[in-house]
């Protein structure tokens, strides 16, 4: 994953984002922070990001250190993504 700041990214934001569609995982940062990750949409991601768009569901912000904490959901191609995560929370205990 690279990173780049906000103003590299606010003067060619094109160009970034045409990393990102050739699979490149970009880190924004501002003062050596991370504010945003760009992610390819592909897979399982691209599948939410209609649900996301329409505020249906909320992705919680991480960072690259959080991957390995994520839940991770196999979603069959003709299943709705919202459908698994809601039985997820209703056989969820807390």
């Amino acid at each position: 994953m690279s990173a780049i700041s906000v103003r590299e990214f606010s003067y060619n934001p094109s160009a970034v984002f045409a990393r990102v569609e050739q699979g490149e995982a970009v880190q924004v940062t501002r003062h050596g922070n991370v504010i945003a990750i760009l992610l390819p949409a592909s897979g399982a991601a691209e599948r939410y990001a209609d649900l996301v768009s329409r505020g249906q569901i909320r992705l919680k912000a991480a960072t690259s250190a959080d991957l390995s904490r994520l839940p991770h959901y196999e979603v069959p191609e003709d299943a709705d993504p919202l459908a698994v995560l809601l039985a997820e929370r209703e056989d969820d205990p807390r």
